[in-house]
């Protein structure tokens, strides 16, 4: 009986990932054997990479299934077993591809990653809503996406995106849950405190928080991090300033002329901080009716008199990016866990999801800077005349 090549059982299981650190199994040391029995049955040893793993049923289920589709396979067996403290120290070196330890990847001057701290004046204006919903859209764009929940006291972003998995911590690395289908990862303070818990900390938990967050998780190469920033001016936003000095702001706002005077104040950090504004969001600008009609409920306005303020203030164009529409749906999708623009989402064509793809778009399509990048330019010396 023709027994399936080794070949073609490595090419098979190359393709298989790891669902948290989204690379081959094969290329992160996670391959132990791979076994051929006469009979065409195959067993595959896999190391996870601590015990215990929350994702073991995923690995086993995606070995399995790549497998069985080998020529002259019979049956699979896949065994579990763990990495020793010595292989787990070679995986960390190898996703930091040489970087020291503690240190934060986004803040290094060759980093290509586009931070945006979405950032609000006072509470309840929607602003962890329409960075979930941004992340989601910025994924099903293309994008490698990453979200930091850097509202310690009031986080909300895993419940939002739909995830109830523990991030899982190779001794000092955390490797962030990710968010399916969308693929955006996901680190929050509310995955580490049980239950509803509320958090009691002052500047010095805050800022140390925000770095490990930053410098503790294996982010891997992304495109865009959000960092949802707690309402107002206070030790988180000037920590993202310190930590993050490229970070640019979002200003998220209603129409009402007090959550925009606020708003403002919010924006105008960025005079201190210097950091760029990239743009402002006004969210919940007006209730569509049945019978096509906008019913204005916090008024009108407040979105665009921030920007205009914003830019002159910095002296410097802050455009207006989007006006999110008051939707049911958009609630909706945040308490069920499946963002409104998420494409499985059967309100993903509603007003506030139509909104907020074009605000996602305009952030898409900036791409990822020449910071950084080696441009295969050799200088040369000057001929003497």
């Amino acid at each position: 009986m023709p027994t399936p090549s080794d070949d073609a059982l490595h090419a098979a299981l190359a393709r298989v990932n790891d669902p948290e650190i989204k690379k081959p199994i094969t290329e992160l040391g996670m391959l132990e054997a791979v076994d051929v029995a006469d009979d065409g049955h195959v067993q595959v040893t896999v190391l996870l990479t601590v015990p215990g793993c929350p994702l073991k049923d995923t690995i086993t289920r995606d070995v399995t299934a790549a497998v069985s589709e080998v020529e002259h396979v019979t049956g699979v067996d896949v065994r579990l077993g763990v990495m020793t403290e010595e292989q787990r120290g070679a995986l960390k070196d190898q996703l930091r591809g040489g970087q020291a330890e503690r240190e934060i990847p986004f803040a290094r001057p060759d980093s290509l990653t586009t931070v945006y701290a979405v950032a609000s004046g006072k509470g309840g204006v929607g602003k962890s809503s329409v960075t979930v919903n941004l992340a989601v859209a910025l994924a099903e764009e293309g994008l490698r996406v990453g979200v930091v929940d850097a509202d310690i006291y009031g986080f909300s972003v895993p419940r939002m995106m739909g995830i109830t998995q523990a991030p899982t911590q190779v001794d000092d690395m955390i490797l962030p849950p990710v968010a399916e289908p969308s693929g955006v990862k996901v680190i929050s303070i509310g995955m580490f405190v049980p239950g509803n818990q509320p958090v009691v900390w002052r500047g010095p938990m805050l800022h140390r928080a925000m770095q490990q967050f930053l410098a503790d998780v294996y982010w891997g190469d992304l495109d865009v991090l959000l960092l949802d920033l707690p309402p107002g001016t206070g030790d988180i936003a000037i920590t993202v300033a310190q930590l993050l000095p490229s970070s640019e702001l979002l200003v998220v706002t209603t129409p009402q002329q007090a959550a925009a005077e606020v708003a403002e104040r919010a924006g105008a950090i960025a005079l201190q901080t210097h950091q760029r504004l990239a743009g402002v969001i006004e969210n919940m600008s007006w209730l569509e009716l049945p019978d096509g009609s906008r019913s204005e409920l916090f008024g009108s306005g407040g979105g665009q008199a921030v920007a205009d303020s914003l830019s002159r203030s910095i002296g410097a164009q802050v455009p207006l990016l989007g006006q999110v529409p008051i939707d049911v749906a958009l609630r909706e999708g945040g308490d069920h866990g499946t963002p409104v623009v998420a494409a499985q989402n059967g309100a993903a064509d509603t007003p506030a999801a139509t909104a907020l793809r074009g605000v996602a778009r305009q952030l898409a399509r900036r791409g990822r800077g020449l910071a950084g990048r080696k441009l295969g330019i050799t200088p040369t010396a000057r001929a003497s005349s």
